[in-house]
């Protein structure tokens, strides 16, 4: 898999390019993380940024797009195929460094790339 594709939605994810996320709760495979604070749908660089709340003391996390498996638009729900330890095991999220520091994005993309779990189309 290129570094890319990690960095997009899944066609099969049912994220309208241009829709809103934020607010939208964020459910792991084994429960609640969150809520999206933050989401990019720029080409090749599409994220999320997830307020984690009382779950990990308040942390914001980063996911790259290519976590979603699907957006349940009627619940305001994203569904995401990584596990609550995947998810607080991940790389520090600093909103400087991701803003400034191109390489950055990189630590992400080997962290979730290997974990990969579904057909980009």
């Amino acid at each position: 898999m290129s570094g890319v594709e990690i960095w997009k939605f899944r066609s099969t994810s049912g994220h309208v390019s241009g829709h809103d996320l934020i607010g939208y709760h964020v459910e792991a495979t084994d429960g609640r993380i969150g809520k999206v604070d933050k989401h990019s749908d720029e080409t090749d660089s599409a994220y999320l940024v997830v307020d984690t709340g009382p779950w990990i003391f308040g942390k914001h996390v980063l996911l790259p797009a290519g976590t979603v498996l699907r957006v349940d638009e009627a619940e305001q729900v994203v569904h995401v195929d990584r596990s609550k330890d995947e998810i607080k095991n991940g790389p520090e999220f600093d909103p400087y460094q991701h803003e400034v520091d191109l390489g950055y994005r990189e630590t992400y993309g080997a962290y979730y790339g290997p974990f990969y779990r579904g057909p980009f189309a």
